[in-house]
């Protein structure tokens, strides 16, 4: 329940964002150059004569004019650019929040119709358009009765396009939607594939996988047979003008001469493919636009505070951390899971305590109160300011590819090939946990650093702490209850507020505290497993 509650729902977006960032002069030049090119092409068909040999030549030159393709690619260009920028600038909590699939297919999906499809689907829409308004005035020009048809035919073709571009463009939308968990699914399935083979659940995954699809093309279904739909009415409405047509000229022979009967039958027959290509391009609009709307709500995130705001060169130089009267909520409209917490740490201190990390490198601002190092409030700093200033040991490190320095890993490293110019996988694949951490300094962050390691390396990874980092201020959100029992103080959290904290001893002292009954429940024999602490500092 309380991951549906974390992960933010994926919205379907409506509304127009494209055309702005083609700009005003790009349209401008886009519907004039249209306007030329169905203007010299219906013109060619009245006067043949002349233009007979430059129909094609003319024609394609400014239909294929480079302004579609060089304005609908800019547009393209600003939106990918302002989409990643925000991503690269969102809070940590939007991707705690946010499936891997769900970015993957803006960024996948999304820019590819934006790049790909639809800057022809508009420039195919425009000679349609165009082509439709044209057919119309010449067949009118020609035949004025024709009018007695086409409006009824015209409202008929408004409402059958209507229907169909709103369930096109919604079903579009599902699609989009129901693709993303097939993404996410995929790549998480990819990233545990060692444990999914180890616990032998391959074909709950597979299973998983197809009802993904399934679901997927449950929504694309629907698509395809609405085209069917679409198809069998626009071909009536074809037919009916040419049929309209045709019973004009035979009832009215004397209005139209013989070279002129031929020209009204062929674009009233030209009329229908018309009518059938427009109303498709105006749903590939309709529909791709979608994935537009989708990169724009992302162009929308919130992003993270200023990450720059220079401290003093010196900051933090004893690491003393304050957290007064400090709360927090990882969402807006969510309970608060520290409430009005203070305590103080001096410089150089020892201190195991519950979750607090988020808020000490802002992954989620302060909901009330304030934290400060040193005397300075870290909220008045910049983000990289701070988190530079900071190291933390998290339980799932991630490396990055690079060369290999000696890290309390000397028997590791005299058996590579290379030493010392051990090249490291990218996410340090090729290294176990507990060697990825001794890797990956005043106050120092252990995020339950040893949870995942064996008792072999926890013990190294103690035993380099307490020799290496003395005087660093060390705050340990502790999995192993043993490995703070040296620790100057403990600081216990209930629901958010501080239960107790203090020395060690002066909390295990108390057998009524929160602290002793820990202890007594993991089994542990406080005064020996203590003193063995302090003997290997």
């Amino acid at each position: 329940m309380e991951k549906a509650v974390l992960i933010k729902k994926e919205t379907m977006e409506t509304g127009r964002y494209y055309i702005k960032h083609i700009g005003l002069v790009g349209v401008l030049i886009i519907l004039f150059s249209q306007t030329l090119y169905q203007g010299f092409g219906f013109g060619s068909s009245l006067w043949l004569d002349s233009w007979s040999a430059e129909e094609y030549g003319s024609t394609h030159c400014l239909r294929s004019f480079p302004s579609i393709v060089m304005f609908t690619l800019k547009a393209s260009r600003v939106i990918h650019n302002e989409t990643y920028d925000r991503i690269m600038k969102a809070p940590v909590s939007f991707f705690d929040a946010t499936p891997q699939g769900r970015i993957l297919n803006r960024f996948s999906k999304d820019i590819s119709v934006c790049d790909n499809l639809l800057g022809s689907n508009i420039r195919q829409w425009l000679s349609c358009l165009f082509s439709f308004f044209g057919i119309i005035i010449i067949i009118v020009s020609v035949l004025p009765l024709f009018l007695l048809f086409g409006l009824p035919t015209s409202i008929i073709f408004i409402v059958v396009q209507n229907i169909y571009v709103a369930s096109s463009r919604q079903l579009k939308r599902l699609e989009s939607v129901t693709r993303s968990p097939i993404y996410s699914h995929l790549s998480e399935s990819l990233s545990g594939l060692s444990s999914i083979r180890a616990y032998g659940v391959q074909n709950k995954f597979i299973l998983e996988s197809y009802n993904k699809v399934d679901t997927n093309q449950k929504c694309r279904y629907p698509s395809i047979m609405a085209n069917r739909w679409l198809a069998m009415r626009l071909e009536t409405i074809g037919n009916i003008c040419v049929f309209g047509a045709a019973i004009l000229i035979m009832s009215n022979p004397e209005l139209v001469g013989p070279g002129k009967v031929g020209l009204v039958i062929s674009y009233a027959l030209v009329l229908t493919q018309n009518l059938n290509w427009l109303v498709r391009q105006t749903s590939a609009i309709e529909t791709n636009i979608v994935a537009v709307e989708r990169l724009k709500e992302y162009t929308e995130l919130e992003m993270e505070k200023e990450w720059r705001l220079n401290p003093a060169s010196n900051w933090p130089s004893k690491g003393k951390v304050e957290f007064n009267n400090y709360s927090l909520r990882y969402k807006p409209d969510s309970d608060l899971v520290l409430r009005g917490i203070s305590f103080s740490v001096e410089g150089g201190e020892r201190v195991g305590i519950s979750s607090l990390s988020v808020a000490l490198f802002r992954i989620v601002e302060a909901a009330g109160g304030n934290i400060t190092i040193d005397g300075q409030d870290i909220s008045k700093i910049g983000l990289h300011d701070l988190r530079e200033s900071l190291t933390i040991i998290p339980q799932n490190p991630m490396l990055f590819s690079g060369t290999l320095e000696c890290a309390h890993l000397k028997d590791f490293v005299s058996e590579l090939q290379q030493g010392l110019h051990h090249d490291i996988s990218e996410g340090g694949l090729n290294l176990s946990a507990g060697q990825r951490q001794l890797i990956s300094c005043k106050v120092l962050v252990l995020d339950e650093a040893t949870a995942a390691v064996d008792w072999e390396t926890d013990e190294m990874i103690q035993e380099t702490i307490r020799k290496y980092f003395p005087s660093c201020t060390i705050l340990t959100i502790a999995h192993r209850l043993k490995t703070i029992l040296d620790y100057d103080k403990i600081l216990v959290l209930d629901k958010g507020s501080v239960v107790e904290f203090g020395s060690p001893q002066g909390l295990y002292a108390k057998e009524d505290s929160v602290f002793h009954s820990m202890i007594a429940a993991a089994g542990i024999n406080f005064n020996s497993d203590r003193d063995k602490e302090s003997t290997d500092l």
